[in-house]
């Protein structure tokens, strides 16, 4: 694969130049069980010596995902929704905790338990939302519940709730998921991630924000796991550093 990378080399230096430092962190979604794509995602994990945050959900996950994790220390599993179903009322976008509903927080409750059954302490208590869409009114139900993070998609507005739940999101996605559900084009990407860099560095948004690169293994082509490594691996290089959850939830005052 032929890419461009000079406009993000450009970007990475001028936010070197400028002494701001670039926390960089990887989600994976919707894992359930050991697959050959999981395999191939831990072997990626592993050649960048990157973490990958894998978001499992609790309500589907399957014993032999435990099994596979658990000599893997480059997988970080965090929790994603309860069953990953849709909940949303009829005519909305689609989201497991974007609306209220009386049983959510018994879902959210479950979902911890089994999270921590399956993955004891290699559990991240980290909360991602299905469809990177969660409701205000869950912040209270997910801190009561033990939770410390959460994450969606875009740059966070603020760095915590009113229940001291840190917000640390994603902000790029590889994934044509209006299209051909194959590779953006590469062009659009690198634009996206100037912008997202360039913001750091005039202030205009969070630069304490670890940056985060999502995936979704399942559903990758060949284009997209060949771009997902060049493009951590150019990160990395030009002076972005790997930043785990847990990590995050360290400082957390």
């Amino acid at each position: 694969m032929k890419v461009d990378w000079s406009p993000l080399r450009r970007e990475l230096a001028r936010l070197r130049a400028a002494d701001v430092a670039l926390p960089i962190w990887w989600r994976d979604d919707d894992a359930v069980r050991a697959t050959p794509e999981f395999e191939q995602l831990c072997r990626l994990s592993e050649e960048l010596r990157m973490p990958v945050h894998l978001a499992v959900i609790p309500g589907l996950a399957e014993p032999t995902l435990a099994a596979a994790i658990a000599p893997l220390p480059y997988v970080l599993p965090v929790a994603h929704g309860w069953r990953h179903q849709n909940q949303a009322p009829e005519g909305e976008k689609k989201a497991e905790f974007g609306h209220f509903r009386v049983d959510a927080s018994f879902d959210l409750e479950r979902g911890f338990s089994q999270m921590r059954q399956l993955f004891g302490k290699r559990f991240i208590p980290a909360f991602v939302a299905p469809w990177n869409r969660l409701s205000d009114a869950y912040h209270k139900p997910l801190a009561d519940v033990g939770y410390k993070v959460v994450s969606t998609f875009s740059p966070r507005e603020t760095v915590s709730s009113a229940h001291s739940l840190i917000t640390i999101n994603t902000h790029v996605d590889p994934i044509a998921w209006r299209g051909t559900r194959g590779l953006v084009d590469p062009e659009v990407l690198i634009a996206r991630t100037c912008q997202n860099l360039s913001n750091r560095t005039e202030g205009k948004s969070d630069a304490t924000e670890p940056m985060g690169y999502l995936t979704h293994h399942l559903v990758h082509t060949p284009e997209i796991w060949e771009f997902s490594r060049m493009f951590l691996s150019e990160l990395l290089s030009g002076g972005g550093y790997e930043k785990s959850l847990s990590t995050s939830i360290e400082e957390i005052p």
